[in-house]
């Protein structure tokens, strides 16, 4: 169980391989999926449910314009889509990997941005 943001922290979301037909799901992929129904979690209890999920309670959300400009900041570290990273590497291990620190660890990064 991850924290998936500080919004509506009693609300779950499900991200889940294969996408499958669940009552809820947003399509990411043509076979990664974000559910947010009780029948994928049932699904889920019974061993009935997708291959691979990750369940998160809450949820980030940015107003118009928000990610953007975060982005444009170096807020955020980002790359490419690797769904290994989503479904096997526990919380900051996915930093690890594809961060700047590379293998050395987060606690490296700087909490200032900058432009290289």
């Amino acid at each position: 169980m991850y924290l998936g943001g500080p919004v509506q922290p009693e609300r779950g979301f499900v991200v889940h391989r294969p996408l499958g037909d669940w009552d809820a799901t947003l399509k990411i992929t043509d076979d990664i999926g974000v559910s947010s129904s009780r029948d994928i979690l049932a699904a889920i209890a019974d061993g009935a449910g997708p291959q691979r999920c990750l369940i998160a309670l809450g949820y980030a959300g940015w107003g118009a314009g928000q990610l953007e400009q975060e982005m444009a900041q170096n807020a955020w570290l980002s790359g490419p889509a690797d769904e290994r990273i989503l479904f096997d590497l526990p919380g900051r291990a996915a930093l690890v990997r594809r961060g700047p620190t590379a293998g050395r660890g987060p606690d490296l990064l700087s909490s200032d941005a900058g432009h290289a």
